[in-house]
């Protein structure tokens, strides 16, 4: 199973993806600074992996401080995950992920510094199996809707190095791979950074998973020809209604699924889905530097300076998603996750 992080006696050591799929490298991350840049730099993405790199960030941050008095223990912890949550603001799963190390220390606040820290590192190796468990259950609840015979168009990436282990969109893919199914994978290439090309390419042929790399406006002709059986994406947040923020571009391939008459479907944990929220308006759209479009890694494609912008995310709406997959089940629409 390929995984994105590993926690060995007290270190952690993540898989640089800006790396991949030229050189597989694990670093160190020595602590929370480290694990903030790591996460603005993508060396660790997808909102699953990211929730569990906060968590691990926390606890490596506050390493230094086992010593300290109560007061200043806490006050660290409240900096040091101001600092992780507001890394990337689209993901719902950084922000959860840290709400629920904090919960647990405030329900310690009597107990030693050093027992809550102890604690706290156990908290956040649970929260990863847990996420690997979760996979697992969203990959036994969408193989299900996947035909015997299988084209299937995915959008960026959604596997193990995503999550936990195994992954969402691209786990369900794999299992239905592994049990038999004659599986052929359309991988959009995922402008502006690749990761499609980048990295769902490279889980595939680690996982002898038949694909073909598109470039990302190739998907209504690969979708015309009928080759496509199902378009299966991740997502970064899901509100209450259903609508689901993920990799900038998802959004016009579920408008060509519902042109070509393709099921579109949604795979990700529950932690993903946002009950504060009652739209796709309330979700802040990460918007990054323009020079990821008018470079491809530090190669100028485009005119110097020339105006360019690059929203990492989009908002697909409730009414073009045929199911939302989540490790508890499968929701269909009018959707209602209570």
């Amino acid at each position: 199973m390929i995984k994105p992080l590993f926690w060995q006696k007290d270190q952690l050591f993540i898989v640089d993806q800006t790396l991949l799929p030229v050189k597989y490298k694990r670093i160190e991350i020595k602590n929370h600074l480290d694990m903030a840049d790591a996460i603005k730099r993508l060396a660790i993405r997808g909102a699953p992996a990211i929730g569990i790199a906060a968590a691990f960030g926390l606890v490596l941050g506050l390493k230094p401080f086992t010593n300290a008095s109560q007061d200043s223990f806490f006050s660290k912890l409240a900096e040091i995950s101001d600092i992780l949550r507001n890394t990337r603001p689209t993901a719902v799963n950084l922000s959860w992920a840290l709400r629920r190390m904090k919960n647990l220390a405030q329900s310690l606040r009597d107990a030693p510094v050093p027992l809550i820290w102890e604690r706290l590192s156990n908290e956040a190796q649970q929260i990863h199996q847990e996420d690997i468990d979760m996979c697992l259950r969203i990959a036994k609840n969408g193989q299900s809707l996947i035909p015997r015979n299988a084209g299937i168009l995915t959008h960026c990436n959604t596997g193990g190095l995503a999550t936990g282990g195994l992954g969402t969109a691209l786990g369900i893919i794999i299992t239905a791979h592994k049990s038999g199914k004659n599986i052929h994978v359309f991988v959009d290439e995922t402008r502006p950074l690749l990761q499609g090309s980048r990295l769902t390419a490279w889980e595939l042929m680690q996982e002898n998973v038949p694909f073909t790399l598109i470039a990302d406006n190739m998907a209504a002709y690969i979708m015309l020809s009928g080759k496509t059986d199902a378009v299966i994406v991740g997502a970064d947040r899901i509100a209450a209604s259903g609508d689901a923020a993920n990799k900038i571009g998802t959004y016009g391939l579920a408008v060509l699924a519902k042109y070509h008459k393709v099921p579109f479907y949604i795979a990700a944990p529950s932690s993903t889905i946002d009950p504060s929220i009652s739209s796709g308006k309330e979700i802040i759209i990460e918007g990054r530097s323009g020079t990821e479009v008018r470079e491809i890694f530090g190669v100028k494609i485009a005119p110097e300076d020339c105006p360019a912008i690059s929203p990492a995310f989009d908002v697909t709406p409730n009414s073009l998603i045929t199911a939302i997959i989540t490790e508890q089940q499968v929701f269909r629409p009018p959707y209602s996750f209570k």
